[in-house]
């Protein structure tokens, strides 16, 4: 089946959004190669308009791991909503970004254990930390617009393989069917889940999971997998049924007449030739192996005669090839201590049998990060993705500790270079840095502008959305420091004058929220709404028909993936904490305990909807995080408390002092993803002491 091409798509887009008909060869290509089957559900979208509609956002580099230049690629780890970042790599797809070694475009491999739309809650010792809130056509749809993303950043020989369990993944198969062709389905692989053996229940209990496993098109790279067998044995060497087989010229002086039928001048027998005489099959059984199978065995000292029968048998391979029964190894693994967490056997096999060295592998839940550190063992490159603030630094403090052999075992294995990126969360302090011409191509981005700058009536314009003018709000210099105009109705009746009769129905404004006096999000001049997109997002409602918003994190009763229905972005706008710091020595314990005790915490999230006082009080507190050997350039998390386990201690963590180093690094985290960060020694505790 043919896809649509990016032109297409667009052209198709602007025809149906100005109420036009297709022409003939579009509604051809739109309805070409349609599934048989195909599943249908109360708010589906249609497939150009997820491609052509879902945003993309820049992605902002905050901490680097290792040496990039600029034009080199590194590995990335990217924090945000996986729909808007999947149409960004898409974006660099298409700009020749993600090539691999063989110069294939995009992804050679993908893999997702995405949540399985159950609405269980997942985690470990009364922590929650995945979650599969949405359920239904909800849970389908939020799933298939991101899918159909993925297929089209992999790569045209690219593979796909996607984790499921019995709730959905029966529907899942005819999805999958309809994005990727039912003609490209490879297997169904059945892995183990973690055993929960309960009693008395009216079913068997469910021992399985399920990886499926499809392919873009016909060629592929696949490799299979083989596996080291526990035991080589010896099998008879025969099978059931007759045949004849051609014999070679030079072993024709080992046959009796007997043995040999002759046919348009060739020489047939059911025979073998071994240690120079025939040896002949049982009755009515013919030999597995060829004359020239049998010698390559010979060779290796894999077939002999045996002892008591005098049959020919053969001894079986030290590795056998792996089918699509994995229940032989672990499904799940708890060595990072995250809920659902993959094993890296699975991974191994996966990323061996369907990738080479150097391919871009990509996963896009990533979760506790298996894909990325299987990835880098296997001398693979990485993109990983998640919208979880746990997630992230579990896969930081990850990379930074692998071993080199599966399973994470070996001598310590430095990563090569990977960069964590945000996407969807920008630090006003960075942006304000940036210079102009920067910070034109960040805003344009942010708000998927084209960037055609033009001239109107003597006024520099910076480009298009759809087909409407955009201006970004400039700022002037007044010597080296940077003064921003303000914006307020005498600008719009300003530019109104001059621009009125040549624009549209509609103009945007780009511009720093800070900079702007008046409230609305569009001011209207004799039928023309002049918009301002304001930077932080404003009027996302009445462009995309979306709710946008911050992307949620854990407090324990909610989890890492409690954002699913979520699509957003906003700035970072740390926390107000504040805190007491001391050491103390409880009548009931024998040792000294260092204690943290939050007494004030409030976000700061900025709001289009008012959000009450008392929800940006503790109830946004989201986790505390604690690196107690704070290196002083990244934070590799030791410890964690969600916020449900801190209101039962009164907001209290303690910790024993020992384990607190020359510095320690506490963060803050609200629910929005903002972070306070604070580093802390011993003395600062000492100095706060209680016994004192």
């Amino acid at each position: 089946m043919r896809r649509l091409t990016e032109y297409q798509i667009n052209t198709i887009c602007e025809l149906l959004k100005e109420g036009k008909p297709l022409p003939e060869e579009y509604r051809w290509l739109l309805f070409e190669g349609k599934q048989e089957t195909e599943l249908i559900y109360a708010g589906k979208t249609r497939e150009v308009d997820v491609i052509a509609d879902t945003m993309a956002v820049p992605l902002q580099k905050v901490k680097v791991f290792g040496d990039i230049s600029n034009n080199e690629w590194h590995n990335l780890l990217i924090f945000g909503d996986n729909l808007q970042i999947l149409k960004t790599l898409l974006k660099w797809k298409e700009e020749g970004k993600l090539k691999n070694p063989d110069g294939a475009k995009g992804v050679k491999l993908i893999y997702i254990d995405p949540p399985f739309g159950t609405g269980d809650v997942y985690g470990r010792n009364n922590i929650g930390a995945y979650s599969a809130k949405l359920m239904g056509a909800k849970y389908l749809e939020w799933l298939r617009q991101r899918i159909i993303l993925l297929r089209e950043l992999l790569a045209d020989d690219g593979s796909f393989y996607m984790r499921t369990d019995y709730h959905f993944g029966h529907y899942m198969k005819v999805l999958l069917d309809e994005i990727f062709g039912k003609e490209n389905f490879r297997n169904e692989i059945i892995i183990n889940r973690t055993k929960k053996i309960f009693e008395g229940i009216n079913r068997f209990n469910t021992a399985t999971d399920s990886v499926f496993f499809y392919t873009k098109g016909d060629i592929y790279t696949f490799n299979g997998f083989k596996k080291e067998r526990k035991e080589q044995k010896w099998i008879p060497m025969h099978s059931p049924g007759i045949r004849w087989t051609k014999v070679d010229e030079k072993y024709l002086k080992y046959y009796k007449s007997e043995q040999l039928k002759e046919k348009n001048g060739k020489y047939y027998s059911r025979g073998r030739v071994f240690k120079d005489r025939v040896i002949m099959p049982p009755e009515g059984r013919h030999w597995t192996f060829t004359q020239e199978r049998l010698e390559k065995y010979k060779q290796q000292g894999r077939i002999r005669l045996n002892p008591k029968t005098g049959i020919l048998e053969y001894l079986t391979s030290a590795e056998e090839i792996v089918d699509s029964n994995w229940t032989d190894i672990p499904g799940y693994s708890f060595r990072w201590k995250y809920p659902t967490e993959n094993s890296e056997e699975l991974l191994e096999r996966i990323i061996k049998a369907s990738s080479n060295e150097r391919d871009i592998v990509l996963d896009a839940f990533a979760g506790s990060g298996t894909s990325g550190a299987v990835a880098e063992k296997l001398r693979r490159r990485w993109i990983m993705i998640d919208s979880s603030k746990f997630a992230i630094y579990t896969m930081i403090k990850r990379m930074l500790n692998l071993k080199e052999k599966i399973g994470n075992k070996g001598r310590h294995l430095i990563p090569k270079s990977f960069a964590v990126y945000n996407a969807g969360l920008y630090d006003m302090k960075i942006l304000k840095k940036l210079p102009f011409k920067e910070y034109r191509k960040f805003a344009l981005e942010l708000f998927q502008c084209k960037d055609e700058p033009h001239t109107l009536a003597g006024i520099e314009l910076d480009g298009y959305l759809g087909q409407n003018d955009v201006l970004i709000f400039k700022w002037k210099k007044n010597g080296n420091k940077k003064t921003e105009y303000v914006m307020d109705r005498g600008f719009i009746d300003n530019l109104h004058s001059i621009l009125g009769d040549r624009i549209g129905k509609r103009f945007f404004i780009i511009a720093p929220a800070a900079s702007v006096l008046f409230l609305e999000d569009y001011i209207e001049k004799e039928g023309i709404k002049y918009y301002v997109l304001r930077i932080p997002y404003s009027v996302i409602d009445e462009l995309h028909k979306k709710n946008f918003k911050a992307l949620k994190q854990p407090t324990a009763d909610m989890n890492v993936n409690d954002v699913m229905e979520q699509i957003g972005f906003d700035f970072i706008y740390p926390p107000d904490v504040e805190c007491e710091y001391y050491i103390e020595k409880p009548q009931d314990k024998l040792v000294e305990e260092a204690v943290i005790k939050i007494k004030k915490f409030r976000s700061n999230i900025i709001s289009k909807k008012p959000i009450p006082e008392e929800n940006l009080s503790f109830k946004a507190l989201s986790m505390v995080m604690i690196d107690y050997d704070f290196n002083g350039e990244y934070f590799d998390m030791d410890d964690k408390w969600f916020a449900s386990d801190l209101e039962k201690t009164g907001y209290e963590i303690r910790i024993n002092p020992e384990k607190i180093g020359e510095k320690m690094m506490i963060i803050y985290m609200d629910v929005y993803g903002n972070e306070k960060k604070e580093v802390k020694s011993i003395e600062d505790f000492e100095r706060g002491n209680k016994n004192a």
